[in-house]
């Protein structure tokens, strides 16, 4: 076991029970349903004011962060961010290394995978792809089957 739940108003607050990648005993993560939210393997954590509701997942080495939400069955996981105020929600997923921050939404059935970046105001939604090295960024949106991969930039 890597961490314990309190209870904290309507929701569990993440307490470190071990050291692990920047984390230390004692520390206090996010705010989660319960746990199944956060694996217990890996170096995975939810952290500051982030939350993580309903059935999503956090996992492997992803971190979800600052005032960021991700809900819904939304997954997070290998080795991806989720900062800011970014929200990740229904069966989205973050994956790989892919950041998404500041403000972005990324929801709907949409991935976001390899190296890519969502950030600024961009939303990626539907079952569209961000992929490879791509930026989505500024007011961007992403949207139906659409696929962005490659160096792409779209804002």
């Amino acid at each position: 076991m890597k961490y314990k739940l309190v209870v904290e108003g309507t929701a569990y607050r993440l307490v470190a029970l071990k050291d692990f990648e920047g984390v230390l005993s004692g520390d206090l993560g996010g705010l989660v349903d319960g746990g199944h939210n956060l694996s217990h393997e890996g170096n995975c954590w939810i952290s500051g004011k982030a939350k993580v509701f309903g059935e999503a997942k956090v996992s492997e080495e992803a971190w979800v962060y600052g005032e960021a939400e991700v809900s819904g069955e939304a997954k997070i996981f290998g080795d991806a961010k989720v900062f800011g105020k970014a929200e990740v929600f229904g069966k989205a997923e973050v994956f790989g290394e892919a950041r998404v921050y500041g403000k972005a939404r990324v929801f709907g059935k949409a991935r976001v995978f390899g190296e890519a970046k969502v950030f600024g105001e961009a939303k990626v939604f539907g079952e569209a792809r961000v992929s490879e090295k791509a930026e989505v960024f500024g007011e961007a949106e992403v949207s139906g089957k659409a696929k962005v991969f490659g160096k792409a930039e779209i804002f």
